[in-house]
């Protein structure tokens, strides 16, 4: 869990830092807000596409070599921005980032499962709390650490610890259970699941594009609204970092005690108005409501993010077939999330205010609650039924 939790730490800073120095990165390199945006949507978009590929990345070359693969590719995109700094190398690092956290990403499910049986809801939970550890950590640090060494060593510092977790993971998982070898390895005689063909799936893959998508509007665009509204980038980072930590906290908690909601709509539902919370604050008093934001959507997003995994996993209880499903669920969600930051970013270009992504974020999380109400445990039977195989 320990090696775990170390390379979860690193699938976020590539893309937390972004938001603290989005004006030193406009600045030196003329790219509009719509160019920002785009750091955070190309690796998320990659995210998906990634998680789409976990049969073939499986295949070649199985869930821990393939886990320190893409930790590898991580490190040496974080790395090359020392030299990258252009539009077009910054966009090119962010694709590589994107390409190393999916294959962490998609892999770490079914390793996880495989791997810690009835502890799979803390297990994620945990690793959820790795993810947004890194991100506060990296958000908090970024424009202290760019007033310091200048902002490309800001974005480049987080392939040290990215190097530190490669060096853990294949001692620390080298007692890690083996993985099956079910036919294809063996896909010639056991055909697949089709997923696409259940209305559940892609239910659950919309849940899981909106909710992340909130996680990666206020990662990436946060900090510029605080910005705009007076705030030193240092204290807009402090926001961000303040807000991971509380995911962080909560996603701890969650890990905790999951396991006593088998039902999953009760926490569900309670995270989706703690969002609808924060975006409110934003909407009304973004700076006398500033802290009460920040709580109610750390909150909330600390819960959704783990949990959307959670019930995903919920639905198949076969360890290979779930991470499957979960990069079937990730892959497409990811491609969905990966548009947010983007829009948000041709609407602040547009309105020169960053309101109506608030305005269009609420209205998705609405459409979460109507969503979130059909997750019953007998639902997940049904699914099981129904899977084409």
């Amino acid at each position: 869990m320990f090696a775990v939790l170390t390379v979860a730490l690193n699938l976020r800073p590539a893309i937390a830092t972004i938001g603290p120095l989005t004006n030193s990165i406009i600045e030196s390199t003329g790219m509009g807000s719509t160019g920002v945006g785009l750091l955070t949507t190309v690796p998320v978009f990659l995210m998906g596409v990634g998680a789409m590929s976990i049969r073939t990345l499986r295949r070649v070359l199985g869930e821990k070599v393939g886990i320190g693969c893409g930790t590898i590719l991580l490190a040496a995109s974080c790395a090359g921005r020392v030299w990258l700094d252009s539009k077009l190398g910054l966009i090119t690092t962010a694709a590589g980032a994107g390409l190393g956290i999916s294959i962490v990403q998609a892999l770490a499910p079914g390793f996880i499962k495989r791997n810690f049986a009835k502890n799979t809801g803390r297990a994620i939970g945990l690793f959820s709390t790795g993810i947004v550890s890194g991100a506060a950590l990296s958000a908090a640090s970024a424009a202290g650490l760019a007033d310091w060494l200048g902002w490309h060593f800001a974005l480049a510092f987080w392939a040290l610890p990215a190097l530190i977790a490669l060096a853990i993971w294949p001692v620390a998982c080298r007692p890690a259970d083996a993985e099956e070898r079910i036919q294809g390895v063996t896909s010639v005689s056991v055909k697949a699941p089709e997923f696409w063909r259940n209305p559940r799936s892609w239910s659950l893959l919309v849940f899981f594009g909106i909710g992340t998508g909130a996680f990666m509007l206020v990662m990436a665009w946060l900090p510029p609204f605080y910005v705009e509204r007076g705030f030193t980038p240092q204290t807009a980072g402090y926001l961000l970092a303040g807000l991971t930590f509380v995911e962080a906290l909560t996603a701890l908690g969650l890990a905790a005690f999951i396991h006593h909601f088998p039902d999953r709509r009760g926490p569900l539902v309670t995270c989706l108005i703690l969002v609808l919370g924060g975006l409110a604050c934003l909407l009304v008093q973004p700076i006398a409501l500033a802290a009460p934001a920040i709580l109610l959507l750390g909150a909330g997003i600390g819960i959704l993010f783990p949990l959307s995994i959670i019930v995903a996993i919920d639905h198949v209880k076969d360890p290979t077939i779930a991470g499957d499903f979960t990069a079937f669920v990730q892959g497409g969600g990811y491609i969905i999330a990966s548009l947010v930051p983007f829009i948000a970013g041709a609407l602040r270009d547009v309105f020169a205010d960053l309101s109506q992504a608030w305005i269009l974020m609420a209205i998705g999380v609405l459409g979460l609650i109507l969503l979130a109400l059909r997750y019953s445990p007998d639902s997940y039977l049904r699914f099981r039924r129904g899977l084409t195989l």
